[in-house]
């Protein structure tokens, strides 16, 4: 029964089959993160929706370039009665999971880059505005001195508690 209310909400929402409508505010949010980042910042996108290989749950929503800066994206879509704006929603739990993925997508690279950062992306939707893009640069994510290219590979050895 609860399968089919989320098949029915998607399609009348005019998503797919399944979407909630959390979900179809997502897409939303991370469409109009991208294209702000994108005309507004003049980032330029590596990846959207990475998925660590290790931990699937793992997921970084935006993979960006500044310049020579490689910004990792996490993209919160917010009502604009919600009772916790986005930066407030990226509390500790959703840290750690980041952490371990920017961790892992680091790790990936043959050469990974000397300089990264972490930025937060909230959009305010509105069923009477268009999209309100607040973006916070250089969000706090790791300890002060982090490399990985330092680290033998667990975020344990890097100092965090996980």
């Amino acid at each position: 029964m609860i399968q089919w209310a989320k098949n029915m909400w998607g399609r009348l929402a005019g998503g797919t089959p399944g979407a909630t409508p959390e979900a179809a505010d997502g897409i939303v949010g991370e469409n109009t993160a991208a294209d702000f980042l994108r005309q507004r910042c003049g980032y330029e996108l590596v990846t959207r929706n990475w998925h660590s290989p290790s931990d699937r749950r793992d997921e970084l929503d935006l993979v960006c370039r500044d310049g020579k800066v490689l910004v990792f994206v996490e993209v919160k879509a917010r009502r604009e009665h919600a009772l916790v704006p986005g930066y407030y929603a990226v509390d500790q739990r959703k840290k750690r999971a980041l952490r371990r993925a920017v961790h892992s997508y680091l790790s990936a690279l043959e050469y990974p880059p000397r300089t990264f950062r972490f930025d937060v992306v909230e959009v305010a939707l509105s069923d009477r505005l268009p999209p309100q893009v607040l973006h916070f640069q250089n969000v706090a994510l790791f300890p002060k001195g982090y490399h990985v290219a330092r680290q033998s590979g667990s975020l344990r050895e890097a100092g965090e508690r996980v």
